[in-house]
């Protein structure tokens, strides 16, 4: 997905009134205000209440459902090839949240400190933080990209990374 194409999921977002995160690759990239790598999707996170609207919009965008794995995630696609990586979040009264996970009994959590603001082309982007990315670039084996993005969190931040 390229920087435009994000830029206008977001903005057909905000219009339908849909509260989302950027996260994943786009997220890094939005926190470092520079696009360092070519994007396969777009992962982002929503208020699992809003998940009507978000579906609503995206279809309405020309997005079709490609992978339902609910409660955890799920994902559209578009027939030009951009894909969007949705990860419903529960918020909680203090901003936080959690998210299902594989394990029921081990949610991923959100602490409402990691809700963040970054740019893409210059434009602000609700994004999660350096350090939210990091823990969730654990327990895994790292695909290069995902070595390159933590270097990259490294020098702009001095966040410290397992990798």
């Amino acid at each position: 997905m390229t920087a435009d194409q994000v830029l206008s999921v977001l903005a057909v977002l905000r219009a339908a009134g849909v509260d989302v995160r950027v996260a994943g690759g786009w997220g890094i990239d939005a926190l470092i205000g520079e696009e360092t790598r070519p994007h396969r999707d777009l992962d982002l996170t929503h208020r699992q209440e809003q998940e009507p609207a978000l579906v609503a919009a995206l279809t309405g965008a020309g997005f079709s459902e490609t992978l339902d794995q609910r409660p955890v995630r799920f994902v559209f696609g578009h027939p030009t090839g951009q894909a969007i990586d949705c990860h419903p979040l529960a918020f909680a009264p203090d901003g936080s949240a959690v998210q299902a996970s594989p394990d029921p009994d081990r949610p991923f959590r959100y602490p409402a400190r990691c809700f963040v603001t970054g740019t893409i082309r210059g434009v602000p982007v609700p994004c999660l933080s350096a350090e939210q990315q990091v823990h969730f670039h654990q327990g895994y084996e790292p695909a290069e990209h995902d070595r390159r993005d933590m270097a990259h969190l490294r020098r702009a931040f001095g966040v410290p990374t397992h990798f």
